[in-house]
């Protein structure tokens, strides 16, 4: 039996990662529903704004459960070269994961440019940074705080760098993946903040249940300090870099997401802890447990041809409608996936049931 201390720990992740889905859900469809002519206003300018956290935290989070499997494998007595092995494999299940909702995406949207079945989205984004940052399997668990916080700092520090270099002469299904983009989620400067979440999940796993409570403060403090920081390097009109785009390449936009991520980490650690009702359903960890489902099926139904009829074509108002209407929906399709066997025992009982193949798990 789980203890709730245990239990706990993944819950306020879950938390999380359930706040980065709702806040996605509303920034899509403000993105995709309204109108054009109302988009300088400060609604969707609001929207487009926290719209741009949900990439941050979910790289911070497969950064934190990555730096789960490493601390497991280390605890199984793997070897360093077996424990970087183990992590690079990680990326081929986002991979694969990637390049299945591409081609998906592009069948319903067909005819579609074949270059779409390329692009680079979040998923391929977390994929090539796990790749890349398997790696820092090599250190021991509790090294790996350090040079993993290090390495999201220097990703983050290069990016205004790496900006500068001549990517045009480089094919965009490269470049893309790499540098800084408006179009794509590069490695510079996105795979910071996966680099962060393995510095925070190796932290976490470093740490006593109880002395997991103090550092949760401490690090909300040290976040507030952060995104004061961040904001007045931002504001200063002195630069280390010739040439520097807050919304593009800055640090200090790197810093300052990190900065609300892990103030929303705490914040959901002392919630889940001490203000849930312990075993009562949250409609945010709801979403949290099935992120990869709701990401998926809002895709298809906010940027696919199934509402084509609201596209650029809302009213603020509407949008608003609009947005709670996909939340609930997105609510409902959740908590249906993760109720199934409850659902398919009440359609039995109605008479509505059928005896499918067994599916095969490879490997079995």
């Amino acid at each position: 039996m789980k203890t709730r201390t245990s239990t706990h720990r993944l819950e306020y992740l879950d938390w999380l990662r359930g706040l980065g889905a709702i806040i996605m859900l509303q920034g899509h469809v403000f993105d995709s529903f309204m109108k054009p002519e109302l988009r300088p206003g400060g609604a969707w300018v609001l929207s487009q704004f926290a719209g741009g956290m949900p990439p941050a935290i979910f790289l911070f989070l497969t950064g934190v459960t990555l730096a789960f499997l490493m601390d497991s494998s280390e605890r199984h007595g793997l070897g360093p070269v077996e424990r970087v092995s183990a992590a690079f494999r990680r990326s081929g299940y986002l991979f694969f994961i990637a390049f299945a909702f591409r081609l998906q995406m592009f069948v319903t949207g067909f005819p579609a440019a074949w270059t779409d079945l390329f692009k680079v989205d979040i998923l391929n984004c977390m994929g090539f940074s796990i790749a890349v940052l398997s790696v820092l399997a090599v250190f021991r668990t509790r090294r790996r705080v350090v040079a993993a916080a290090l390495v999201g700092l220097a990703i983050a520090l290069a990016g205004p760098l790496v900006s500068m270099a001549a990517w045009s002469r480089v094919p965009s299904m490269i470049a893309n993946y790499i540098a800084p983009s408006r179009v794509a989620f590069g490695f510079f400067p996105w795979a910071s903040h996966l680099a962060f979440g393995i510095a925070a999940g190796s932290l976490i796993r470093s740490l006593t249940p109880e002395a997991t409570d103090a550092a949760m403060r401490w690090i909300a403090a040290g976040a507030g300090l952060t995104i004061v920081a961040a904001q007045a390097c931002a504001a200063s009109a002195r630069s280390i870099y010739a040439a520097s785009d807050f919304w593009l390449n800055s640090p200090a936009q790197v810093l300052t997401k990190l900065g609300a991520t892990l103030l929303m980490l705490s914040a959901a650690y002392l919630w889940t802890r001490y203000g849930a009702r312990q075993g009562a359903w949250s409609l945010v960890r709801q979403f949290g447990i099935t992120s990869l489902l709701v990401y998926w099926v809002h895709i298809e139904l906010v940027y696919g041809r199934w509402l084509w009829f609201l596209k650029n074509n809302l009213t603020l108002a509407q949008t608003g409608v609009a947005a709670v209407a996909v939340i609930l929906l997105m609510l409902a399709i959740s908590a249906a996936r993760t109720n199934w066997p409850r659902v398919r025992a009440t359609l039995a009982d109605l008479g509505w049931s059928y005896a499918p193949t067994p599916e095969r798990v490879p490997g079995d």
